[in-house]
């Protein structure tokens, strides 16, 4: 079983020795931001070897496999998505360390790169004082120009935690927080919006077909800091939204995204070959 296609030209060497390979396509690489011509061309070629050279595709998202589907035949393309651990309960007082309180803060879980619209977030939020939080974990370097935009933009009501890899940390974040924001416009099911789900969040999401599907009724979408502006507003001011939401989300992790339930669907799609290997 491969994890990712960005080398999956080196996949031919499963092909030459007729071995079995399921590979987890990820999401579609070669349409990033962040990537220049060359790391795009070898992401977009290594897609179509994996298509051709893969056994069986996974996908982990409805969307991915309609995209694989036009490089490949759907017939051997299965939909399984990632899945995440239900939060539950978290230690409150790690929020002091940030001089957060539970429930007066929204939170941003992301590498700060365009695609994940950091910019439009933090805008959308310092537009006005607020008499609440912004917390924007990940690393922010001098040098790089769009960090830095990101950070000029910042009212004094947004905390810069930088990279946090503490799990526990982490997860006390994410639980307490009134709302997660999640601003990813290319992907598939993306794992940080799977872990906010599993925390119970109400969410805030930038509006595409990934994000719907893998939110549900659980969110409220953007797509600009106008309606991340307009969002924050709603979300600060309704409990009974923030309630409805949440109560969405966890009804939505329990359908969809427990560990249990994906890896069941892997054991089963590797049995249903284990025939092949054996033979």
């Amino acid at each position: 079983m491969t994890l990712g296609y960005n080398t999956a030209v080196f996949n031919l060497l499963h092909r030459v020795r007729g071995k079995l390979n399921v590979i987890n396509m990820d999401g579609i690489e070669w349409k990033r931001k962040k990537w220049g011509r060359v790391a795009k061309s070898w992401f977009w070629l290594n897609e179509r070897f994996g298509c051709f050279f893969g056994n069986q595709l996974v996908a982990d998202h409805p969307r991915i496999e309609d995209h694989l589907a036009t490089r490949t035949s759907r017939k051997k393309i299965t939909m399984i998505p990632y899945g995440g651990l239900e939060i539950q309960d978290a230690d409150v007082n790690i929020l002091k360390e940030f001089g957060l309180s539970a429930g007066d803060y929204a939170i941003v879980i992301a590498r700060p790169e365009p695609e994940n619209s950091i910019l439009e977030i933090v805008e959308g939020f310092s537009g006005k004082r607020r008499g609440t939080k912004l917390v924007v974990l990940g690393n922010y370097q001098k040098d790089n120009t769009y960090h830095q935009r990101v950070i000029n933009a910042a009212s004094d009501e947004v905390i810069f935690t930088g990279g946090i890899y503490d799990i526990e940390k982490v997860s006390a974040l994410r639980f307490f927080a009134r709302c997660y924001v999640h601003g990813h416009q290319v992907g598939g099911t993306n794992p940080s919006l799977v872990e906010a789900i599993g925390a119970g969040n109400a969410i805030l999401a930038h509006d595409n077909e990934f994000n719907r599907w893998v939110a549900k009724d659980g969110a409220i979408y953007f797509s600009g800091k106008r309606d991340v502006d307009q969002a924050f507003d709603l979300i600060f001011s309704d409990d009974e939204l923030v309630k409805k939401l949440q109560h969405a989300t966890l009804a939505n992790f329990q359908a969809n995204f427990r560990w249990e339930k994906i890896l069941s669907e892997y054991e089963a799609l590797l049995l249903k070959h284990y025939p092949r290997v054996m033979s």
